[in-house]
């Protein structure tokens, strides 16, 4: 009787799902429509299933899975943080959010730049809410400069939230590595 870890080793076809789900998982580091962390992982997790947990250990799996919430926590709070900092009505960061989406839909530039352009429309919004719908002559100039400090302050946070993404993201695939051929 042959054993399952062996027939599973020989099948090319578990390699190439989980270097898919890997190189998946770095795209989706960028493009928020993809949940790229959990997909390095997944994908981790099948590179060491196929060899039964030999050369990568459940100790190496769970260390990259820290890295994954880790990862994962980053994205979300560094852009909070930046709206927090900047002193944002939760509108700026649902129009950041809202931002992000249609900027998906609009490649690279929109993807950049949607997210600044929420936050500020969701800020200034909530400015001229706050007046009863109304931002008074001379007070279009204040809302307009909060809903632009908010909107940078959201847009850098998210910013440095996928930059870090990104490179936790690649850490686990060099963690993988290493574990695999060392």
């Amino acid at each position: 009787m042959v054993e399952p870890v062996t027939v599973v080793a020989a099948n090319p076809w578990w390699w190439l799902l989980a270097i898919s789900l890997m190189a998946a998982g770095v795209a989706g580091a960028i493009l928020p429509v993809l949940p790229g962390t959990i997909l390095v992982l997944a994908g981790v997790i099948v590179g060491a299933w196929i060899d039964g947990f030999t050369r990568v250990s459940g100790w190496t799996v769970g260390f990259i899975a820290v890295l994954a919430v880790l990862a994962w926590a980053t994205d979300y709070v560094a852009a909070l943080l930046g709206a927090k900092k900047a002193g944002a009505s939760p509108a700026a960061v649902a129009g950041a959010a809202i931002g992000t989406v249609l900027g998906i839909f609009m490649g690279f530039v929109g993807l950049l730049f949607m997210p600044l352009v929420g936050a500020m429309a969701g800020e200034y919004w909530h400015q001229s809410r706050r007046n009863g719908g109304f931002v008074h002559p001379g007070e279009h100039v204040v809302a307009g400069q909060q809903a632009a400090r908010v909107g940078v302050a959201t847009w850098i946070g998210q910013l440095i939230g996928t930059v870090v993404k990104v490179v936790l993201v690649f850490l686990m695939i060099g963690v993988f590595a290493v574990a695999y051929w060392v």
